[in-house]
């Protein structure tokens, strides 16, 4: 049996959590990166911040230990900049000149996995892809190399000995239990465990209503941070409203939401011969589930968004990992797979009836339908909440159903576009509400005097094209009918540390070739069946 097809079908991400023996190397020591310097000055940049405000510029930042000191306006478009309005480098310090260029802050992954051995993705690929997309933090929800690994790897990126975005570690309820959790008292003791672990919260994919209603006010109570994929083995009896009842701070995907909408069932229309261990039906059937919901405008939606949006509640939809759903063809072969996809993830994605996410058993035109109505009415949701002034942040989910780490945050980025946002809504969305989830608004999120030096510097407009942030850039025409690239990151700047997010990628596509070559790989994507 293909060593990376062994996995039982269990909830999407709870293979993670059960994998722990099958962790991955540590990342290597940071050979990458300038700085940080005692006091660094981004000059003439335009700034795109986090907080919904138009873009303004030229503007010069300076950065002393890893605190934004000053933004300061220093011209104006087209005019060239009075040299005496700028700040001062001072000695030791480091100049970037980013003259036409564009700045936001350091984008953030709220679902992002690193990884492990069953999909053969070493800590170093993932999160080269991960900054060479301008990601400078990402939440792994789950901790499937195990939490006392993640929690390593959180203190060696925050000490910057490795080349990683800023790390934050939740744990899969239950993880390490010697026994079930069954009974309230036994689901505050875990919660108090992993508390004393330094795990920086939780995530679940159900329980019984005692075990859900006692861990979550556990650790509500002990300040810590909660997601949850209501996984449709428990939702019957517990869906998000009785997550955010009871502190839950944010749902990953969709699941648990139209059933908090059904107004006329009690349980999703499940054929009679369904079986939640075939993903093909589990997935398949799921595309079917919005349009059993109330729908938009209605009494019970109004009622559920409200309910929400007063209990402060963060939705981050991953629709980029549903995508391959209604266009299976489009995530197969999209460009960065030939260069970038590892043989073993790209094995791991193939159709198979036990790797999860792999449920392509006889996928075609009307569960492709089915899915993009689907995504309609779960966009139509998400985009009326942010209107309503809910919180939505971008994650991915990367790492299954073809999706591919750092290339899946731009499209994510496309996807909230296609649900309505206006680009900055995204930017907002990339920035400062992931920060706000978090309870790191004081840190990172927004581009302001005290906060990280967390950035992103691109040479094309993003606003204009969210193509452009793919590490592949986007395809452009000049004047004289010649076919360039434009795009892709230029500097990804962490904790005042300057990354080149290209050379990054270099490394990984080195890393991948040579991966090939080791296996004797003579087509460029291996895995796919012949006619």
């Amino acid at each position: 049996m293909n060593t990376f097809k062994n996995k039982l079908l269990i909830p999407i991400c709870l293979l993670l959590s059960i994998s722990l023996h099958a962790q991955i190397e540590k990342a290597p020591d940071r050979q990458e990166g300038e700085g940080p310097w005692s006091q660094l000055i981004i000059r003439g940049a335009t700034l795109i911040n986090g907080t919904l405000a138009p873009p303004i510029g030229p503007v010069d930042i300076v950065v002393e230990k890893n605190r934004i000191v000053d933004v300061r306006v220093v011209g104006y478009p087209g005019v060239p900049i009075n040299e005496s309005r700028r700040p001062v480098l001072k000695a030791g310090g480091k100049e970037l000149y980013a003259e036409g260029m564009f700045i936001m802050p350091g984008f953030i992954d709220s679902h992002a996995h690193i990884g492990g051995k069953s999909q053969g993705t070493p800590a170093e690929y993932v999160y080269k892809l991960w900054l060479g997309h301008g990601i400078t933090t990402i939440v792994d929800p789950s901790s499937g190399n195990g939490i006392d690994w993640t929690l390593n790897e959180k203190r060696r990126s925050d000490k910057n000995e490795i080349t990683a975005p800023r790390i934050k570690a939740y744990t899969s309820f239950g993880q390490n239990s010697k026994n079930p959790i069954a009974t309230d008292e036994q689901a505050r003791e875990w919660v108090h465990n992993n508390a004393k672990l330094g795990a920086d919260g939780i995530k679940f994919f159900g329980a019984s209503p005692v075990v859900m209603a006692a861990a979550l006010d556990e650790n509500k109570k002990l300040g810590l941070r909660s997601k949850m994929h209501h996984a449709q083995i428990y939702v019957g009896s517990w869906n998000v409203l009785n997550s955010a009842r009871s502190g839950l701070t944010s749902m990953e995907h969709w699941y648990g939401l139209p059933e908090a909408l059904f107004f006329d069932r009690t349980v999703q229309d499940y054929s009679l011969d369904y079986n939640y261990q075939n993903e093909q039906d589990r997935f398949g059937e799921a595309g079917q589930l919005w349009k059993q919901a109330a729908k938009p405008n209605s009494k019970k939606w109004n009622e559920v968004m409200e309910e929400l949006l007063s209990l402060d509640f963060t939705l981050t939809p991953t629709f980029v990992i549903y995508e391959a759903n209604r266009d299976l063809t489009r995530a197969r072969l999209v460009e960065w797979h030939q260069e970038y996809t590892l043989p073993s993830l790209w094995e791991f994605y193939a159709p198979s009836r036990e790797s999860h996410g792999s449920y392509w058993l006889s996928w075609g035109t009307e569960q492709e339908i089915e899915w993009k109505e689907n995504y309609k009415l779960w966009m139509n949701f998400v985009n009326d909440y942010k209107n309503r002034g809910g919180r939505v942040t971008v994650g991915t989910d990367a790492g299954f159903i073809y999706e591919l780490y750092g290339f899946s945050y731009p499209r994510e980025m496309e996807l909230l576009r296609e649900a309505g946002f206006h680009p900055l809504e995204v930017i907002k969305a990339a920035t400062l509400n992931g920060a706000e989830a978090l309870g790191m608004e004081k840190d990172i999120g927004s581009v302001e005097v005290g906060k990280l030096a967390d950035f992103v510097i691109v040479e094309e407009n993003p606003l204009e094209n969210f193509q452009t942030l793919y590490g592949t850039g986007a395809i452009k025409i000049t004047e004289d009918n010649k076919v360039i690239r434009v795009g892709g990151v230029k500097y990804t700047i962490k904790d005042g540390i300057i990354y080149d997010a290209k050379k990054l990628l270099s490394d990984v596509k080195e890393m991948v070739s040579k991966d090939k070559e080791s296996k004797g790989y003579k087509i460029t994507q291996p895995g796919l069946p012949k006619n």
